[in-house]
């Protein structure tokens, strides 16, 4: 059997030999699975088992302090195959334009990691196909049997992936780690006939899902598949409301979305580039004192946990906002140097292409009063379940998308409304969060307990 981690080793010891200033090498093997039921049947049934390697060389330009890069990738392990490969990379890499803020992470930026992180479970190796199978199945039959009115299915699925991550480079490091994760998913479909013999039927869709790096912390398929029945249920009857400006509360799915375009504002590259509305708000007060931003790759059991990132940088756990003042970018080595900043650890590594930015374990840290008790501060107001659409813009920070979920009405939930589209910015959107949810849960690598923003503006009938 090969030996991963030696043969990423040697591979950059030989890109020096044949003249490389810099490499490193980055071998990802992989098993993953995935099965999709539909009315107890099998749709798809997908087994797969991967094994590839990617190269990255750096070589001297004319300007001594700048270097030219370039990235190849192959799933042929062979010694002729990585021959070529390194020929190839190398050549390629002549022909490119430097750039003195490309390279390897600085030295004094690698240091011992943590082991520790509980990101592998054998219980979820150790799943055969039958019972995967048999868990989309159960969870699908409970949602099909919680209800007369549930009447059909959208589908339901379970999926698991194992990985092993081997990282070398020519500075010295040289790292590996095993992943694993699942997740359980049903969508079902309820019908509804409107009042007399000659109403029509409305359908409404909606679901949940589980996902977890441990089998025996994924949600049942009872609990998976009676909440997305639940979710459903609520959501006939849905009507059109007024055009108003109102107080919204995000649950804790919707919110989540809000997170993630948090994500793509602070990005490094974005900052650089000058294509964020946060661009020059470092140490700013960014949003109000109810928010905490946290981005955590050192979470034990984190979905998005790891022990060092794409380019061999310790995981960290970096303070984004801390009540409402913007304190850290997410950066790679190539955004921390155009930026004159340290990196974060942020590196995303995929075996073709550079290095980009992405979150580890990014979340709004929970506050104290529970969604409930949220819900009763507002008077009139929109309790959003589900968003559509794209419409947001991370550079002027405009938002507006379309929403459905429950009115609230002198606190409390009273009906379901769809069809509508809030509009707000970014900007003004995190300065107005008034409440923050006790609900984080982690169940994305990008998460968020419940949010209320204080108005926005909900276009309707």
């Amino acid at each position: 059997m090969t030996d991963l981690k030696q043969l990423a080793i040697d591979l950059v010891h030989r890109a020096a030999e044949h003249g490389a200033a810099a490499a490193d090498c980055l071998i990802i093997e992989g098993d993953d699975f995935s099965v999709n039921i539909r009315r107890q049947e099998i749709e798809t049934l997908k087994e797969s088992g991967s094994k590839g390697l990617g190269l990255r060389v750096f070589v001297r330009s004319n300007e001594r302090a700048r270097l030219q890069t370039a990235t190849a990738h192959t799933s042929d392990l062979s010694e002729s195959s990585l021959n070529r490969l390194l020929e190839d990379t190398l050549v390629l890499a002549r022909i490119t334009s430097p750039d003195e803020c490309s390279g390897l992470p600085e030295e004094e930026w690698i240091h011992p990691v943590r082991e520790d992180l509980r990101i592998y479970s054998d219980s979820i190796s150790a799943l055969d196909t039958e019972k995967k199978i048999w868990l989309a199945k159960e969870s699908e039959k409970y949602a099909l049997g919680y209800d007369p009115r549930i009447v059909n299915s959208d589908g339901s699925s379970f999926s698991s992936s194992l990985q092993r991550v081997v990282l070398a480079n020519s500075i010295g490091f040289a790292g590996d780690y095993r992943s694993s994760s699942c997740s359980l998913m049903t969508v079902p479909i309820a019908v509804e006939k409107s009042p007399g013999s000659d109403g029509e039927a409305t359908m409404q869709r909606d679901g949940w899902y589980s996902n977890a790096v441990d089998f025996g912390r994924l949600e049942s398929p009872e609990i998976v598949g009676t909440t997305a029945a639940r979710r459903t249920l609520r959501r006939l009857g849905a009507r059109k409301i007024p055009t108003s400006e109102v107080p919204v509360i995000f649950d804790s799915l919707t919110a989540r979305t809000l997170m993630e375009n948090l994500v793509d504002a602070v990005s490094g590259s974005a900052i650089y580039r000058h294509v964020t509305f946060l661009v020059g708000k470092l140490g700013n007060k960014v949003a109000s004192e109810s928010v905490s931003v946290i981005d955590d790759g050192l979470m034990p059991g984190g979905l998005g946990t790891s022990p060092f990132d794409g380019e061999g940088v310790p995981a960290q756990t970096t303070p984004v906002i801390e009540r409402g003042l913007l304190k850290n970018y997410l950066l790679n080595c190539y955004a921390a140097r155009k930026l004159g900043l340290r990196t974060t650890g942020n590196a995303v590594r995929e075996l073709s292409g550079s290095p980009r930015i992405g979150p580890s374990n990014f979340y709004l840290k929970p506050g104290t009063m529970t969604p409930d008790e949220i819900i009763q501060t507002v008077d009139r107001g929109v309790y959003v379940t589900d968003l559509i659409g794209f419409g947001v813009n991370v550079v002027s920070g405009d938002y507006s998308r379309g929403a459905s979920g429950l009115w609230i009405e002198n606190g409390k939930l009273t009906f379901p409304f769809e069809e509508v589209t809030i509009a707000g910015n970014l900007a003004e959107m995190l300065l107005s969060i008034e409440a923050v949810g006790n609900d984080l849960d982690n169940r994305d690598a990008v998460s968020s307990p419940t949010i209320k923003i204080s108005r926005m503006m909900v276009s309707g009938s």
